[in-house]
């Protein structure tokens, strides 16, 4: 489950426009960090690994509003936005209305921990309503768990694209190229997931994904961090870029992944 954070630790030094929209970079480098994609990616894993067998809503939704506010504490300065900033910080918080890309950006253990594509999207639904519970915030989470869930279960593209459009009516008729041209810094579900998803479909690996998402500019971490996720369930990723990816986090954030892959 390190397709989304590595898609955001490469895509961190790219964000608002600092990379030129070109695929053409180095993956790594030592201005590359984590951010709050990775912390909050990390949290719903963990919750949803503490929930275990209790896959019912009423647990699912405590566990990751507890997992979300203790790792939220521990990195406080990860970059998140002012409304879940204040979120993590409320003595009782609440839904929020949201339909920002963070729903989609943390949701990708959802996608690998359940045997069926309707307890994936399920999960997903709960996870993002917690804070991001407009329903363009809670489709952006299930689209990507979905995709992430049809990937591993080794449907094709086109299959996979289908689905999208099918169930979630995102519309995808622009490619890359026309994405760039259209630029705009837009870090909201309904913006991030088409650009994600083209991002994905029309790359040829895990890297290319994650290249093409880099290459659309602004929200770069996130587009990389959702794209990345979604790459992961239909390529391998290679062994090396895990290693070097690793070597950004800390070592409570990499072993809660580890942990999560081995539940996978």
């Amino acid at each position: 489950m390190f397709g989304a954070v590595l898609g955001d630790i490469i895509g961190s030094r790219f964000e608002f426009d600092r990379g030129g929209k070109t695929k053409e970079f180095k993956l790594f480098t030592e201005r590359d960090s984590y951010t709050d994609d990775s912390v909050m990616t990390v949290a719903i894993g963990e919750a949803l690994l503490d929930s275990g067998k209790q896959i019912d809503e009423e647990t699912i939704k405590k566990n990751v509003i507890d997992s979300m506010r203790r790792w939220g504490k521990k990195y406080p300065y990860a970059g998140y936005g002012g409304m879940f900033r204040r979120w993590l910080k409320s003595a009782d918080p609440k839904p929020y209305g949201s339909y920002g890309n963070g729903s989609a950006m943390r949701v990708s253990a959802a996608g690998w921990l359940y045997g069926s594509i309707k307890k994936t999207r399920e999960v997903a639904r709960w996870t993002a309503e917690v804070t991001h519970n407009h329903p363009e915030g809670v489709k952006g989470a299930e689209c990507t768990a979905a995709v992430i869930y049809l990937g591993r279960k080794g449907k094709t593209r086109e299959e996979i694209k289908d689905y999208v459009i099918k169930e979630f009516g995102y519309d995808l008729s622009e490619n890359l190229y026309v994405l760039r041209k259209r630029h705009e810094h837009n870090e909201t579900c309904q913006d991030s997931l088409p650009k994600a998803l083209t991002s994905f479909f029309e790359g040829y690996s895990y890297e290319d994904v994650v290249r093409n998402a880099v290459s659309l500019g602004g929200d770069t971490d996130t587009l990389a961090a959702i794209a990345g996720a979604m790459a992961e369930g239909y390529y391998p990723i290679p062994k090396e870029l895990i290693e070097e990816g690793k070597r950004y986090l800390t070592d409570e954030l990499r072993e809660v992944l580890e942990k999560i892959n081995t539940n996978e």
